[in-house]
C-alpha cells in the first residue's frame, strides 16, 4: 500500500467525518438572516419571478408565457452511516425544493465535496449510485456535476425543473382563512440523533429512511389544484421556522393545532428520552420570540416542532375548499400521515406571536 491510498477501515461510518449531519448541519436561521442582510443586492430582472426575497425553496425565471425555470441547490454531510443511503438522502432532499415550487424536475447535477485519503473510491462510489437512482426514480438524468477533495463527506445535487409560470407556488401566498396541510411526519432529526448515538435499532432505521427517501413529487400535482395558494418543505429549520417564513413572506400569521401534528412513533419515543438535536435547540433560540408556546405543552414536543427535518414533507397552505383534493392527491402518492395540523389567520398585532401552537 503506498502512502497515498486511502485509509479504509472495516466498517466505514461517514457521520464520523461530519460534524453535523443532513439538514440539522444547516446556518442557524437567524446568523443566516444576518449574513444574507449583508449581501449586495443584484440584479432582478422582470423575468425573475421567485429570487431571494422570502426565503423560498428555488429560484423561479420565466422563460415564455408556458415555461418557467426552477432552479435549485441543495447539499450537506452525512446523516447516516451508508453511502449509498447518504446518496439517496440528499438526492430526494434536493429534488424537493423542485417539487416545492409546484415544479417537476428534468435534470441534475451532482454536488461532491470527499476527503479522498480517508474514504476509498468505492465507497464515494455508492453515494453517487444512491443519489443516481433517486433521480432514475424521478426521470431525471445526472447530467455532469462538480467535485472538490474536503476535510468532510458533502454530498447533494443542483437540480433544474420547469413549472407554468401560473402554477408556481411560492412560500409567500398564504392567505388568511386557510387550512395548513403537513405531508410528512416529524422527528427525523431526533432519529438522526438516536442513530449517531447507537441507540436506532433496524426498525428505526428503516422508518427513517423510509420518509427521508419518499420523494415530494406530489408538489407538481398540488400546484394544479385550485385553491393551493403556498407550498414550502419543512427541512433544517424546522415546522416552526419554514411556517415562519410563510408567515413573513405573507404577511400572515399561523396556528398550529398540536394534537394534529403527524409524528413518527419512534422519534416521540426518543425525544421523551431526552434524545435531540442540537440544531433544535439552536433553530429554538433563533425564532423563539416569534412563537406562542403553551406552558401546558411538554419541551419533547416543542423539540420536535424546532427538530431539523431532512428530506421532510411539504407544507401546504390552501383554501378549506381545496383541503380533500389536496388530501386525496397526498394518500395517491402513499403519504399515508398527510393531514390538517392548522390554519392561516390575519396578520398578528405589532406585539403579537406570528405562530401560536395550541
Amino acid at each position: 500500500m503506498t502512502d497515498s491510498a486511502p485509509v479504509i477501515e472495516e466498517t466505514i461510518k461517514l457521520t464520523q467525518f461530519a460534524h453535523g449531519g443532513g439538514c440539522g448541519c444547516k446556518i442557524a436561521p437567524g446568523l443566516l438572516r444576518e449574513i444574507l442582510a449583508r449581501a449586495p443586492q443584484g440584479l432582478v430582472p422582470p423575468e425573475l419571478l421567485v429570487g431571494t426575497e422570502t426565503s423560498d425553496d428555488a429560484a423561479v425565471y420565466r422563460l415564455n408565457d408556458a415555461q418557467a425555470l426552477v432552479a435549485t441547490t441543495d447539499f450537506f454531510t452525512p446523516i447516516v452511516d451508508d453511502p449509498y443511503d447518504f446518496g439517496r438522502i440528499a438526492a430526494t432532499n434536493a429534488l424537493s425544493d423542485i417539487y416545492a415550487m409546484g415544479g417537476t424536475p428534468i435534470l441534475a447535477l451532482a454536488v461532491v465535496g470527499m476527503p479522498i485519503a480517508k474514504l476509498a473510491p468505492e465507497v464515494i462510489g455508492r453515494v453517487l449510485e444512491g443519489g443516481a437512482s433517486v433521480c432514475r426514480e424521478a426521470g431525471i438524468p445526472i447530467a455532469g456535476g462538480h467535485s472538490i477533495d474536503v476535510l468532510e463527506p458533502i454530498y447533494g445535487l443542483v437540480g433544474l425543473g420547469l413549472v407554468h409560470p401560473d402554477r408556481v407556488r411560492r412560500n409567500a401566498d398564504a392567505q388568511a382563512g386557510d387550512a395548513l396541510v403537513l405531508g410528512k411526519p416529524l422527528g427525523v432529526g431526533v432519529l438522526s440523533a438516536a442513530l449517531k448515538k447507537g441507540l436506532l435499532d433496524a426498525a428505526g432505521y428503516a422508518e427513517m429512511l423510509r420518509h427521508t427517501t419518499q420523494l415530494n413529487r406530489v408538489g407538481s400535482a398540488l400546484a394544479q389544484i385550485d385553491g393551493v395558494h403556498a407550498m414550502t418543505d419543512v427541512t433544517g429549520f424546522g415546522l416552526a421556522g419554514h411556517l415562519l417564513e410563510i408567515s413573513r413572506g405573507s404577511g400572515v400569521s399561523a396556528r398550529v393545532e398540536l394534537a394534529r401534528l403527524p409524528l413518527i412513533a419512534s422519534a416521540v419515543h426518543w425525544a421523551q428520552q431526552g434524545v435531540l438535536t442540537g440544531a433544535s435547540a439552536r433553530n429554538w433560540a433563533a425564532y423563539g420570540h416569534e412563537v406562542h408556546w403553551p406552558a401546558q405543552a411538554p419541551e419533547w414536543l416543542r423539540a420536535l416542532c424546532t427538530d431539523p427535518q431532512t428530506s421532510g414533507g411539504l407544507l401546504v397552505s390552501c383554501a378549506p375548499a381545496a383541503v380533500p383534493a389536496v388530501l386525496q392527491a397526498f394518500a395517491a402518492d402513499g403519504f399515508a400521515q398527510a393531514g390538517v395540523v392548522g390554519q392561516m389567520q390575519a396578520a398578528a398585532p405589532a406585539d403579537g406571536p406570528l405562530l401560536v401552537f395550541a
